[in-house]
């Protein structure tokens, strides 16, 4: 019984020491960020890359369709390409409210431990009159993936 006691206490105090943190970062952060190499995940779609353009070196893969519909599995398959749980990576979308959806799911079911989601998105960083890149030959090279998701 005493040993089920502490086997439970330590795996709940071990789960506060690895707990993932999701933190919300501004423009200037967000710049900076990119700039020491963290990855940059654009989660909008096509059709939202090519109306506004991209953050310079994002990676471009949709979380939520043009419908709302969402296949986490896939998705997360394709942001391991990107960086390993252990690694911190950043997450935009056009208003920053499809990030906590996405942000939660890679922090508290894929493991994920710094997850950074950009305050306002980007019409925050367009507003503020930052640097986009067209997205025109990335969302081509999507397309022609036949069939599967950017």
């Amino acid at each position: 019984m005493v040993r089920k006691f502490c086997l439970s206490f330590f795996a709940v105090c071990f789960s506060f020491l690895v707990r993932a943190e999701v933190v919300d970062i501004d423009n200037a952060e967000l710049a900076r960020l990119v700039a020491a190499g963290v990855p940059l995940i654009d989660i909008r779609t096509a059709g939202e890359w090519q109306e506004t353009g991209v953050v310079a070196g994002s990676k471009l893969l949709t979380y939520f369709d043009e419908r709302g519909r969402s296949n986490p599995p896939v998705w997360l398959q394709k942001v391991q390409e990107v960086a390993r749980p252990d690694q911190p990576l950043i997450v935009i979308c056009r208003s920053g409210n499809r990030t906590r959806a996405a942000s939660q799911f890679l922090s508290e079911q894929a493991g994920y431990r710094t997850v950074y989601t950009v305050k306002g998105g980007i019409r925050a960083w367009e507003k503020e009159g930052r640097s986009l890149t067209p997205a025109t030959s990335t969302v081509a090279a999507c397309a022609a993936g036949a069939g599967t998701r950017c």
